[in-house]
């Protein structure tokens, strides 16, 4: 078995770190999922929502097509449209989501997310929900996804085109 040297302790503590991010998951290299979360709007709601960052690392186009979990009776991949009045809807997407060659998905609160629907249990404050998500390509990968029901609507969201970003 060969062991891999390290030129330097910087790239160690990389390597090393990149291996304890929570939450962090990986599918063969090509998909990491970051930043995950879930919530629920109150205690005693029947559904909640997972939201998430998913990076493609290859150099095809995959796509997430479903979700499960064993906290619900069905797990989908919802999303938010306008109707006709311009009222917000929320509808399932049954094709899911492309998931770009070389980029990224951000399923977020408002928009793309992976819905609960019919919680067998409340979601409380610092829960570790697994959560398995599985792409045309990439396969099966397992999240743990914690509940975080403090998170405020654009924590963790990107700015895109705001000054110095």
């Amino acid at each position: 078995m060969r062991v891999p040297t390290f030129k330097s302790a910087a790239a160690v503590a990389a390597l090393l770190s990149s291996l304890m991010l929570p939450g962090v998951a990986l599918a063969d290299d090509a998909i990491t999922i970051s930043d995950p979360y879930a919530r629920s709007s109150t205690m005693m709601s029947t559904s909640g929502a997972a939201f998430m960052v998913i990076e493609n690392h290859s150099a095809v186009d995959d796509r997430l097509v479903s979700a499960k979990a064993d906290i619900a009776e069905r797990v989908e991949l919802h999303t938010h449209i306008a109707d006709a009045n311009g009222v917000m809807q929320m509808i399932e997407v049954p094709e899911g989501f492309v998931i770009p060659a070389g980029g990224s998905h951000a399923l977020q609160r408002g928009a793309d997310h992976v819905m609960f629907l019919g919680l067998n249990r409340p979601l409380a404050q610092g829960d570790i929900i697994p959560v398995t998500l599985t792409f045309e390509s990439a396969g099966e990968v397992v999240v743990e996804v914690p509940v975080d029901m403090d998170r405020k609507p654009m924590h963790g969201q990107m700015k895109m085109g705001a000054p110095g970003n």
